[in-house]
């Protein structure tokens, strides 16, 4: 049989990987996901193990309400469309979710995606057009950079800068890049801003407010990924905007050219964290954008509807964060409790409000080697590395969930003690 150069540079890079220690293993789970999963051995035989690894930050993937809200609108509404929205039709699940989570985040309309993945890549080769420039934080997520180069690729005449995590002035900050745009006679449209508002592999969070400042000064509009904020932030879960306080029940939708009164122009996000665990994203924003991105958004144009189980699922799950408020107030309780007691076993966990806990550990081999010994110990925990994260910055990642308790908690610890 020929072999072709495919074959032998992958078979190559396969080797290496696992020469190094870096080959990564899907663990195949025999329950539904909670707190505790069930996980098939290599031998073939189960074994239960803490779950400190999947962002089911409300506990509500596996939430009796969601999965018969599934169950209903499978029965109902069947698999899917078969086709694209615009084609086929659109059920009314999916326009109940939309406006749900319009609702939830603060804005006029939204529009879903199988994935939140194809959320952010149908945003900036849509919306944006040559003479425009994206300005992006340097550790937003892998979807945003490739939307990015995606609209800079196919609209030539679409600029980008990139600023330091975080960094809004000085050297390579926002402000600096902003002041650059002003000035750079080929930007001659719309000035974008976009980061997350949750760092998923940091915990750190976005200073929406000065980024705000800063996009009025400039005449940019700030968009903000919020994957990892819904349902975590803020007193009720409403998101990264809340915990900064810039967000209030009776806002109003804002006037034309005004930014609006969540202070982010913008959100995309996932349904598949928080909000039920199953797959799904999201644009949020104006109605003039939604109208775009399904007039001109080629992910919607050319790509099926979300499927009408998720939709339901989704929307039952908002339903859930905004009746049990209380359920944010325990993820917050256990984020608190479990960084507290992982500091106090002598690990470097970097400080965040968030429920991500990276426990740092900097060499990728290591930080693999910590996660298989911790299943064989009953608790799964995922090691990050490169090049997921910059070189000597490897680290476990520990995600904390409503759904655990603190006995779970203190599990988790003693499991890395005896590392």
């Amino acid at each position: 049989m020929t072999s072709h150069p495919f074959d032998t540079r992958t078979d190559a890079l396969l080797t290496q990987l696992r020469k190094d220690g870096l080959y990564k293993h899907l663990q195949v789970l025999q329950s539904p996901m909670d707190a505790s999963v069930r996980i098939r051995g290599t031998d073939g035989r189960p074994f239960d193990a803490l779950c400190f690894c999947s962002n089911n930050y409300l506990g509500l993937a596996n939430h009796p309400e969601v999965v018969e809200a599934g169950i209903r609108g499978l029965r109902d509404w069947g698999a899917g469309t078969a086709s694209v929205r615009f084609i086929c039709g659109t059920f009314a699940p999916h326009q109940e979710a939309e406006a749900a989570l319009a609702r939830l985040v603060g804005c006029e309309a939204s529009y879903t995606f199988v994935s939140a993945w194809t959320a952010n890549e149908a945003l900036f080769p849509t919306a944006c057009e040559p003479g425009d420039l994206i300005i992006s934080d340097e550790l937003n997520h892998a979807c945003i950079i490739d939307s990015i180069r995606l609209a800079t690729t196919i609209k030539k005449g679409v600029h980008k800068a990139v600023y330091r995590n975080n960094v809004l002035t000085g050297d390579r900050s926002l402000e600096e890049a902003l002041d650059k745009a002003r000035a750079n006679p080929e930007v001659t449209g719309q000035i974008w801003v976009v980061t997350d508002g949750v760092f998923s592999m940091e915990g750190s969070v976005a200073d929406l407010p000065a980024m705000r400042r800063l996009c009025d000064r400039h005449d940019a509009m700030l968009v903000v990924d919020d994957s990892h904020g819904t349902g975590v932030m803020g007193r009720t879960g409403r998101g990264t905007h809340e915990h900064w306080g810039m967000f209030t029940p009776a806002m109003s939708p804002a006037e034309p050219g005004i930014a609006p009164p969540s202070g982010v122009d913008i959100f995309t996000g996932t349904l598949g964290k928080a909000l039920g665990g199953a797959a799904g994203g999201y644009i949020a924003g104006s109605r003039r954008l939604i109208d775009l991105v399904i007039q001109r958004g080629r992910p919607t144009l050319f790509s099926n509807a979300l499927p009408v189980t998720v939709a339901c699922s989704a929307t039952k799950a908002v339903e859930i964060l905004q009746r049990e408020p209380q359920r944010v107030q325990r993820l917050r309780d256990n984020v608190a409790y479990a960084r507290r007691r992982i500091k106090e076993a002598g690990f470097d966990v970097l400080e965040s409000p968030t429920a991500i806990c990276p426990i740092m550990v900097h060499d990728t081999a290591k930080a693999i080697a910590m996660s298989r010994r911790l299943l064989e110990l009953g608790v799964f925990v995922i090691g990050f590395g490169y090049p997921v994260v910059p070189e000597g910055h490897a680290r476990l990642r520990c995600q904390i969930s409503a759904a655990h308790t603190t006995a779970h908690v203190d599990a988790l610890v003693d499991a890395l003690k005896r590392l």
